[in-house]
Order: C-alpha cells, then sequence, then structure tokens
C-alpha cells in the first residue's frame, strides 16, 4: 500500500513541475484522491460488493469533479491532471504511466453488455477535453490532442488529433535527425518543427531543410571531385551564420509551437 502511494507520489513530481513537496501533493491534488478512491470501489466491486462500490465512486465524485466507474481498471503510475470533469466508463481499462488531463471522456458508443468503453495502454496521455469513445485500444506511447474525438483504434506512439480523430503519421526518425542536424548547422533551432504536427508551415520547412541537407551533400562531393583534380577552390571558407541573426527567428519558432 505504501509503495504505490511512494509512487503515486513520485509519478505527481516527474509530470507537473507545480508539485513542491509530498505533503501538498497528499492533500491538495484531486487527481490523486479520486484515484486512491477509485482502489477502494474497484476492491469492493470485484467482491461483488457493488452498490458500497458505487456509493464510494459517488463520494469521489462529489469530492474531486472526476467520475471513474468502480468497475473500471487503472494501472500503476496513474496521473490525473487537474481532473474536473473526468469520465471513466466501467469497461474502461488504464495501464501504467498513462495521463489524463481536465474534461476527459473515456466512454461508450453503445448500451449492450460487455466491452464497450477504451483501453489505454502503457504512457498514453489524453489531452484535456479529448474524448474516446468505443472498445478500442489505444497503443503504448499514443497521444490524443486536446478536444480530439476519437472513435478508432489508435496505434503504439502515433497522436491523433481533431474532430473526428485522425492519427498524424510520425516522421521518419533518420530523416528526422538528419533534419535537426542541418537545423543546427545553419544555426536555426527548428523548436516545434519536428512534431508531429499538421502544420503547413512546419512541413514546408522540413522540406527545405531536406532540400539543404541533400545541396550541402552534393556540394561535398563536388569539392572531394576538385580536391582530387588538384583545386583548393573549396579551401575557401564559407560566410560564418552568427547566432544573434537567427535569435528572433528563434523566438517566433517557439511562440507559434507553444500556441499548438
Amino acid at each position: 500500500m505504501f509503495e504505490r502511494l511512494r509512487e503515486d507520489i513520485q509519478s505527481v513530481f516527474h509530470r507537473d513541475p507545480a508539485a513542491r513537496n509530498a505533503f501538498e501533493v497528499l492533500t491538495c491534488y484531486p487527481g490523486m484522491h479520486a484515484i486512491w478512491l477509485h482502489r477502494a470501489a474497484h476492491a469492493l466491486w470485484k467482491r461483488d460488493w457493488k452498490w458500497l462500490a458505487r456509493l464510494v465512486s459517488n463520494f469521489g465524485r462529489w469530492m474531486t469533479g472526476i467520475e471513474i466507474h468502480p468497475g473500471a481498471r487503472v494501472g500503476r503510475r496513474f496521473f490525473i491532471d487537474h481532473g474536473m470533469g473526468i469520465v471513466i466508463g466501467e469497461t474502461a481499462e488504464i495501464g501504467d504511466d498513462v495521463t489524463l488531463y481536465q474534461g476527459v471522456t473515456l466512454g461508450g458508443t453503445s448500451w449492450n453488455k460487455g466491452k464497450r468503453h477504451p483501453t489505454l495502454e502503457d504512457g498514453v496521455v489524453v489531452g484535456a477535453g479529448a474524448k474516446v469513445l468505443g472498445p478500442f485500444t489505444v497503443g503504448a506511447g499514443a497521444k490524443i490532442g486536446s478536444n480530439a474525438v476519437v472513435t478508432k483504434a489508435v496505434p503504439a506512439g502515433a497522436t491523433a488529433v481533431g474532430i473526428p480523430g485522425r492519427i498524424i503519421i510520425k516522421t521518419d526518425t533518420e530523416v528526422e535527425a538528419k533534419r535537426k542536424a542541418m537545423a543546427e548547422k545553419i544555426g536555426f533551432d527548428a523548436y516545434g518543427v519536428s512534431e508531429d504536427m499538421p502544420d503547413p508551415v512546419a512541413r514546408a520547412i522540413g522540406q527545405l531543410l531536406d532540400h539543404l541537407q541533400a545541396v550541402d551533400g552534393r556540394l561535398e562531393g563536388m569539392c572531394g571531385a576538385l580536391k582530387n583534380l588538384g583545386s583548393d577552390y573549396c579551401a575557401k571558407d564559407l560566410p560564418v551564420l552568427r547566432e544573434e541573426d537567427f535569435a528572433q527567428i528563434k523566438d517566433q519558432a517557439r511562440s507559434d509551437a507553444s500556441t499548438h
């Protein structure tokens, strides 16, 4: 029991920079209170004390504004940030290290008995106001964007955004590494550009970095060929790219990324 309590408190420190000490987490975090009350309600539910389980669950809802059905299964280090307005249905299953923000609904789309609520695998993050509806799986490490309405399975590591929820394809890691290297070389901190956001400006910058990478490689090859022919043309230094010249661009990129 105390080991789980320590895990819960540490999970808050790992995911909420506003947390200052353990006493504050114990007394002032309704998300934690809701989870602890749910564990008691779930234990009663499994022992077939249904009414008492629902009573404890309803008390938790009244105290915290977070409604977790006592039949829902919740993993370790589950973190609810802010929490008000969260609804988690009876057959929902939540893995380890999952994070939910305020206003999230893990709901069903039918009145049939049996599995009708989603399964969130380990490490899933669900943004504020998102609705995840139906008996499907959100894969490990996936993210659900704020206010998204997701009614279909989300692959592991992917991101779902919008209404209805659509999957954003992640950029190939090798291509992404090349883009980052080129951005650092020219002095441009592509903050947010490499993120999986459906932003046409970000895509355009990514393609520009790909083009610069190809041009850079071609120039290096040409310089090597000229050197083999005895030319010292490529020995000339390229103009210096000063950090301060790109400061305004960096600041604007960070500002644009923070609005997403």
